[in-house]
C-alpha cells in the first residue's frame, strides 16, 4: 500500500506505478487560457473567477449537470488519449482542433481526487473517492498488451476509455507534460 497526503490507498504502489499519464483534452483555442491562468481549471473555479471558455467541450447541458452535481468543481481527466466525450465535442463542433494535455499521474495523490467508471455526468454514474478504484480500473486493459481485435477486450476498453479521474478545483501547469510552448 502506498501512503501519501490522503493516507493509505486501496491501489498498491506497482497499480499506482502503472499509471505513467493521464490526460486532458480540449480545444488549441483555450490554449493561451490555460497558460494565462497557471493551469487547467475547474468549470465552477472559471466561473467564480469570471473566466470565458473560447472554446468549451462541454454543451450547455452538460455544464448544468456537472454543476447540479458538484462536478463542475473538478478538472476531469482520462486515462487515454481518446474518450468519447471528446469525440460528440468534435462532431458537434465545440471542438475544432484536439489537443489532449499528458497530465502527471501526481494528481493521483491529491485529497480529494475522485473516480468515475463512466463518463462523469451520464444518470446513475457514482463517483468514488480513488482511494476505492483499485478493483474498479480495468489495468489489464489499459496497461498490458491484450488483442484489441477481441470483441469482449474491445469492449472493455471502450468501457476503460469512458471512466474519469476527478482532480479538484486546479492542476498546475508544471504539472502538464506537454504544455505547446507557443
Amino acid at each position: 500500500m502506498v501512503a501519501g497526503p490522503i493516507g493509505r490507498y486501496a491501489m498498491t504502489k506497482e497499480q499506482l506505478d502503472r499509471i505513467n499519464v493521464l490526460f486532458h483534452f480540449t480545444d488549441r483555442r483555450n490554449l493561451v487560457s490555460i497558460r494565462e491562468h497557471g493551469g487547467l481549471l475547474a468549470l465552477a473555479e472559471m466561473k467564480r473567477r469570471g473566466i470565458q471558455i473560447p472554446a468549451p467541450g462541454g454543451n450547455q447541458w452538460s455544464h448544468d449537470v456537472d454543476g447540479m452535481r458538484g462536478l463542475d468543481e473538478y478538472v476531469h481527466l482520462c486515462f487515454r488519449w481518446t474518450h468519447p466525450m471528446e469525440y460528440v465535442a468534435r462532431a458537434d463542433g465545440r471542438i475544432t482542433d484536439s489537443v489532449f494535455l499528458n497530465v502527471h499521474p501526481e494528481v493521483l495523490r491529491w485529497e480529494g481526487v475522485l473516480f468515475t467508471p463512466d463518463v462523469s455526468n451520464k444518470s446513475g454514474v457514482q463517483a468514488h473517492p480513488i482511494e476505492e478504484a483499485a478493483n474498479m480500473i480495468d489495468f489489464e486493459v489499459l496497461y498490458s498488451w491484450t488483442d484489441w481485435r477481441d470483441p469482449a477486450i474491445r469492449e472493455r476498453l471502450s468501457q476503460a476509455e469512458k471512466s474519469e479521474i476527478l482532480v479538484p478545483r486546479f492542476i498546475p501547469l508544471d504539472l502538464i507534460r506537454n504544455f505547446p510552448n507557443g
